[in-house]
């Protein structure tokens, strides 16, 4: 796939003594589908990469020959997690119940989660937005026997999770 990049540069920003944060998500958000970002800085923004990574791009650096770098953010298809019986999850009944859970901090929507599943017939899906990967509720749904697939959403700032409901639940 072609990336079409946008520039931004971050020095002027950065010499008239502002933080560029908000610029470069700004640009980001600005972005279409199949564009990338390409950044100029006076240094490497190493905290930078962790938080494009959430948000789905790759990134690739380049040292100039001035001592500054070029750092071209491409977009990446978004990773999908998949329990290992989950096959076929796209034939998965639409879900009967949604959650928002973003707000609530660990253990919380864990909790939530479970406790809805229990109230929900064998073969019925639960959505829910999360705040982050739910990682220590992946075991959890396996022992109790149930299917699940995810991925954060473009902005990656939201983990969607659809969970159904096994047949042999305890």
């Amino acid at each position: 796939m072609a990336v079409e990049y946008k520039d931004l540069d971050v020095r002027p920003i950065l010499k008239a003594g502002v933080e560029p944060f908000a610029e470069i998500m700004a640009s980001v958000n600005a972005l279409g589908p199949d564009q990338g970002l390409r950044l100029i800085a006076p240094f490497k923004p190493q905290p930078l990469f962790s938080v494009m990574a959430r948000k789905g791009f790759r990134h690739e650096v380049v040292e100039l020959e001035d001592g500054d770098f070029e750092v071209r953010f491409l977009p990446e298809t978004i990773a999908v997690r998949v329990s290992d019986d989950a096959e076929g999850a796209d034939a998965w009944p639409d879900p009967l119940i949604e959650l928002d859970l973003t707000d609530l901090d660990p253990p919380q929507p864990m909790l939530r989660i479970l406790q809805t599943l229990e109230t929900l017939p064998s073969g019925a899906v639960l959505f829910a937005a999360l705040g982050r990967e739910p990682i220590l509720l992946y075991p959890e749904l396996v022992k109790r026997g149930h299917q699940w697939v995810g991925n954060y959403d473009k902005t990656g700032e939201t983990f969607r999770v659809m969970i159904r409901r096994g047949q042999t639940a305890t």
